[in-house]
């Protein structure tokens, strides 16, 4: 019964092999089928991405040349090549930077960034690597110790790799340092209660000197509380503080603000009565306001007559007089004279009486 099933499946399997035999024969030959590239773009334009991505992996692991073009076409576009490399430290130079990458693959450029002014290093760095690979293997390891330094890399297009708000709950402050600390020996320490994204001991940029704290990055928030829920804090002697870093920068603007305060306060002059409530204010002399002058008459002055007027009859001897309206002779100028001399004072109750010249005058009052 068994030779039976064997003999048939034998007899199944023979057009199979029969038909890949005559496959390769007709490739040795070159007699198989030549599709064109508009013939193939027709073809894999119905194929889903991932079908896509799949063919050309297994045709660039199968042939050199595919995987040479499939690199070269991937590796055009510098924002797939260019790595930022944040955390260095300050002496970290351009050549130690490139140095700590060049395992990766060729590197294209390599710098520090420094400061125009004064030349010394900001802290961070650039990578390109002349292909997208080499830059892919980088990124797998994006904390790298430099310079005694654990520093983080990350594609410079993407930015940030992390928000805000989880890297604030991973990040510690530890103060309290001896200034004898080095990096080293805080990464070493730290690093029993989980891997270590970034951290180092912070140091004064003109003088390359510890600042007497540091920071420290966990790559998990488990690891951060380990760190902070363990209380035996002591390095080299010195018992240290450890809380989060985004407590410690809190801190410190309330207390800037407090300061803020108390400076504006010393600069305000406080007023005159507050500094001396009970010293008398200071007499001034009292100056009336002007007043309008008063229009009126001057004062007689007694014993000093008016000056003689001239009579109307030697005006009228005068020729633009003579000529300005109907004549009088000297008889009527003396009539008319006695009557004004005669008339009483105008009102308002002016005295009236004899000047000189014949002519009123005014015993005073205004």
């Amino acid at each position: 019964m068994e030779a039976v099933v064997n003999a048939d499946t034998a007899a199944a399997e023979a057009p199979v092999e029969e038909n890949k035999k005559r496959r390769l024969n007709d490739d040795n030959n070159g007699s198989s089928i030549v599709l064109s590239s508009e013939e193939l773009k027709k073809l894999l334009e119905p194929l889903s991405k991932e079908q896509l991505i799949t063919l050309l992996a297994d045709a660039g692991s199968q042939f050199s040349a595919v995987a040479d073009d499939i690199r070269d076409v991937a590796s055009k576009d510098p924002a797939h090549r260019k790595l930022f490399v944040r955390g260095l430290a300050w002496e970290t130079t351009s050549q130690a930077l490139r140095d700590a990458f060049e395992q990766y693959g060729e590197i294209e450029e390599g710098a520090v960034i420094t400061d125009k002014a004064t030349g010394k290093s900001r802290g961070f760095g650039f990578i390109t690597f002349k292909h997208m690979d080499s830059a892919q293997r980088a990124l797998k390891e994006p904390s790298k110790n430099i310079d005694g330094r654990i520093t983080v890399c990350n594609l410079a297009s993407s930015g940030s790799t992390t928000t805000a708000t989880d890297q604030a709950q991973r990040k510690l402050y530890i103060g309290g340092l001896s200034y004898e600390t080095s990096s080293d020996t805080l990464l070493t320490i730290f690093s029993q209660y989980g891997e270590i994204e970034e951290g180092a001991v912070a140091y004064d940029k003109n003088t390359n000197k510890s600042r007497g704290f540091a920071f420290v990055t966990f790559k998990t928030l488990e690891a951060a509380k380990r760190a902070m829920d363990d209380p035996n804090k002591n390095i080299e002697g010195r018992h240290v503080i450890v809380k989060l870093a985004a407590e410690g920068q809190k801190e410190k603007a309330a207390a800037q603000a407090a300061a803020l305060q108390v400076q504006v306060a010393t600069q305000v002059q406080p007023g005159y009565a507050t500094v001396t409530p009970n010293l008398a204010s200071y007499p001034r002399a009292q100056v009336a306001a002007p007043q309008a002058p008063t229009l009126g008459f001057a004062t007689y002055t007694p014993g000093i007559a008016y000056t003689t007027q001239p009579a109307y009859a030697a005006l009228s001897a005068t020729t633009q007089y003579a000529t300005a309206g109907p004549q009088y002779n000297p008889a009527q100028y003396a009539q008319y004279a006695s009557a004004f001399q005669a008339q009483q004072a105008p009102q308002g109750g002016l005295p009236t009486g004899a000047g000189g010249g014949g002519l009123p005058y005014y015993t005073g009052g205004t």
